[in-house]
């Protein structure tokens, strides 16, 4: 992929349901309360984060490319 993303959750939307950390242990990690973080704001684009936005069951996940904001995840409609 090459690209860098910023990865953010909404802790107010999360229901810490694990799937993240499921699909993409190396990205995100559940804090004592389960609610999920991604484990560096930026990362490498990969398919296993994408994988976990797209099967988080509430979509607290957004994925957008570090350098220009474009959003990855959830895409625009």
């Amino acid at each position: 992929m090459g690209d860098r993303w910023q990865v953010e959750v909404d802790r107010g939307v999360c229901i810490g349901s694990g799937m993240c950390v499921n699909h993409a242990p190396d990205g995100f990690v559940l804090d004592s309360a389960r609610q999920s973080h991604p484990r560096s704001p930026q990362s490498d684009a990969s398919e296993p984060v994408l994988t976990a936005a797209e099967g988080c069951p509430v979509e607290a996940i957004m994925i957008t490319l570090a350098v220009t904001g474009e959003p990855v995840f959830p895409p625009e409609e």
